[in-house]
């Protein structure tokens, strides 16, 4: 399996060649290849930074000559007029990264200051704010690093760090006990040890699992809060407890008063705005 910085290494190298192509026929026109300046990170919207450090990646991995000053470190609040950083060096080299650090920078930060945004909702609980698979194919990775910054937590990364028997799973399994064995019986086979998760819709799966055993966390999907306060006194903390569909920044504070663990959020991910910054020369 490919490392962490091997899958950003790749997303950078593909982001480029996306962009620039056989060059960029703007700056390689005007530009004299010897030409040197400095630009420098510029906050417009008030919230959460995060991918100061993907940025330095991305100068690092185009021309490692750029210098980097950074003022403001991931996950600290920012306000319009704030400087983040300045990076010093070749001209061409940052007229040409400078779209893909953008495009990165506002992505993440819009995701860490939308999970803070949530968690905030959540403060005084024990409740934490989950992230889902719901992210962006290829920006996984930097995604779900921003929901930390944020201050939330990460779900799995992927298919393959955790068993999460979903619905379609358990159905096609043939029922509760069927999946949790099999997940068991796959897990010895492989040699892997790898928590185990399963998701209920109603109070009769729900009594099953508490019957079998076997999980480490039980997902209450599409639970009403006072059927999830009901399940959570069921469950009585022999498992982690997770809440998940449908639950919105304004019900997250009640789903959080039920007493569960956790609370996994698409929305974080798969459809914020980002955050509004400009690199400029100076």
């Amino acid at each position: 399996m490919k490392s962490k910085e091997q899958l950003i290494n790749e997303l950078i190298d593909l982001a480029f060649a996306e962009d620039i192509g056989d060059g960029d026929a703007t700056t390689l026109c005007c530009i004299p290849a010897d030409a040197q300046g400095r630009s420098r990170l510029i906050i417009k919207e008030e919230g959460v930074i995060a991918g100061v450090e993907m940025a330095r990646q991305v100068f690092e991995r185009f021309d490692p000559t750029l210098k980097m000053t950074t003022y403001i470190q991931d996950g600290e609040h920012v306000k319009p007029g704030d400087i983040a950083f300045v990076v010093e060096g070749s001209i061409r080299s940052l007229l040409q990264t400078e779209r893909l650090m953008l495009n990165i920078m506002q992505r993440m930060s819009g995701i860490a200051t939308t999970t803070a945004r949530y968690q905030q909702q959540l403060h005084g609980l024990k409740t934490r704010v989950l992230d889902t698979r719901k992210t962006t194919p290829g920006m996984r990775i930097m995604e779900k690093e921003a929901v930390k910054i944020g201050g939330g937590c990460n779900h799995r990364i992927g298919l393959f760090d955790m068993i999460l028997l979903k619905d379609n799973h358990v159905d096609f399994a043939g029922g509760i006990e069927a999946a949790i064995d099999r997940a068991h019986s796959w897990c010895e086979e492989q040699g892997k040890s790898l928590k185990i998760e399963i998701e209920v819709r109603n109070f009769e799966e729900l009594q099953q699992v508490l019957e079998h055993g076997g999980v480490d966390r039980i997902m209450l999907d599409n639970f009403t809060p006072a059927d999830t306060r009901k399940a959570v006194e069921m469950i009585g903390g022999r498992y982690e407890t997770e809440s998940s569909g449908g639950i919105t920044i304004d019900t997250l504070r009640e789903y959080g008063e039920c007493g569960v663990d956790l609370i996994s959020v698409g929305a974080l991910t798969h459809s914020v705005k980002s955050l509004d910054m400009s690199f400029k020369a100076f």
